[in-house]
Order: C-alpha cells, then structure tokens, then sequence
C-alpha cells in the first residue's frame, strides 16, 4: 500500500450502509487503489464478549485516483459507494499528509497498530477482553510489554495488568 502516486490524490467516498468490504473489492476490481483503516472492538453479543474488526471512519472509504481523467464518475458509480464528498462540483482532496500519517499508524491489512510509546501517567481505553471501552491510567510498562494499568471500579482504584495491543491512547 503505497501512499501517493504520480498524478492522483486522495478521496473520501460515503459508502452505503454495511457495504464497506463490498466497495472495496468493486474498486479495487476496477483498478484504484484505497485504503480502508480498520480497529478491534469488542462488544457484547448474547451475553458474550465478541471482538470484531469494524472500519475506524464507519460509513467512508478513502480512494485514490487523477481526478483530471474523469474517473470520479466511475467511483461514484461503483456498487458500495454512495458518493464522494465534495464541496463544489467535484470531489475535493484530503490532504495527502492525513492518509500518509494514518497509513503509517496502519500495517500492511489496514488494522490500526496500538501506539508504540506508553508512558507512565498516560491515559488509555482499553479495548479488548471484560473492561472495554474503561478508561485507564497507566502505571507501569514491563519489558515484556505488559502495561500495568489503574482503573476505577465501583469507586476504587483497581491495578489491572493488559497488554499494549490492548490499549489506545486517548
């Protein structure tokens, strides 16, 4: 996944709904490149915790093409995609800065890598196993990558030990 290449710029496309892997696939078929940033979530299911990955921006697909050649017609008409965001007549650029940082947060599937650099005193959400979606406070990072983490429960502080993939820096 490369970020830029000579000619085209980044877009944003609105997909339509529960179609984010479906436009992906028609566009990538069609020949452009995207970039669909993904993250773990865990939630609750028939009372059971279930991770799943879900797309970082629901309901938007980032797209790259030479908007000169016209081929934001085809975009728009792809199945998945309800339209590009435009402000004016035609698609407007995000700025190449954006997709490039947010690419290099990703690996090479497009999941969200958890941030390389804790410190103690940083906050965090967890967002994995019984305590996702909890705040937390940062107390310690073991050599292992073992973070050890205070979090308030039933109005006490509680010591909890996770691992860093488990943690995202607010």
């Amino acid at each position: 996944m490369t970020s830029h290449d000579r000619g085209t710029s980044w877009f944003l496309a609105q997909l339509k709904p529960n179609c984010a892997n479906i436009a992906d696939k028609n566009l990538k078929r069609q020949g452009f490149q995207t970039f669909l940033p993904m993250e773990e979530e865990t939630h609750q299911r028939n009372g059971k915790l279930v991770t799943a990955m879900r797309p970082l921006f629901p309901g938007y697909i980032f797209v790259a093409f030479d908007v000169a050649r016209g081929f934001w017609r085809t975009v728009n008409s792809t199945y998945g995609i309800t339209r590009l965001v435009s402000f004016g007549k035609e698609p407007t650029a995000v700025p190449l800065d954006l997709v490039s940082q947010l690419m290099l947060r990703c690996d090479a599937k497009g999941k969200l890598l958890p941030p390389k650099l804790l410190k103690p005193g940083d906050q965090v959400t967890l967002t994995k196993g019984p305590f996702a979606n909890f705040v937390a406070d940062v107390e310690k990072i073991a050599p292992d990558r073992r973070v050890w983490v205070l979090m308030e429960i039933m109005g006490g502080q509680t010591r909890v030990a996770v691992g860093a993939d488990q943690l995202r820096s607010i």
